[in-house]
């Protein structure tokens, strides 16, 4: 077989790839074809609204790292944030002036998305840090609520 210069395969190599007999794929196929379904992203509590209050260049900016935690990537700038609870993460969107997304994504079903604010000082105010552990707690709530449903 002969490979483009740039080691890459063609797209007939790339369909053309036969499953071996025990029924793997190659890796590279897997990698490139293979696609894991986006999950669902569920705002708690006035957190979409806070979004929709930042200004568009930090919308775009937060939109875009949210659409890389549905693909089950992981954003560019971000922080955990284990004094919130376990499996919360910061998104941390810089402009002219700092804005902060903070969601938990450890969930099967959805990404869901805690508190969106405006940071205008080194360390977060103790407010959103308390509004983003009560929403954990709503959904928490709910989660529990809905199992028994089931």
């Amino acid at each position: 077989m002969v490979r483009p210069a740039s080691g890459a395969l063609s797209e007939k190599e790339l369909g053309s790839a036969q499953a071996t007999p025990l029924g793997y794929k190659p890796l590279y196929t897997r990698l490139y074809t293979d696609s894991v379904p986006d999950k669902m992203i569920t705002w708690v509590g006035a957190s979409f609204e806070d979004l929709q209050d930042f200004p568009p260049e930090a919308r775009r900016t937060a939109g875009y790292e949210l659409r890389r935690v549905q693909r089950g990537l992981m954003p560019t700038d971000w922080k955990p944030m284990p004094s919130i609870g376990p499996g919360v993460n910061e998104i941390r969107v810089h402009t002219h002036v700092e804005h902060r997304v903070m969601y938990v994504a450890k969930f099967e079903e959805a990404v869901y998305v805690l508190h969106a604010f405006e940071k205008r000082s080194r360390q977060t105010r103790d407010a959103d840090l308390i509004l983003a552990r009560e929403r954990l707690k709503q959904l928490e709530a709910l989660r529990r609520e809905e199992g028994r449903r089931k």
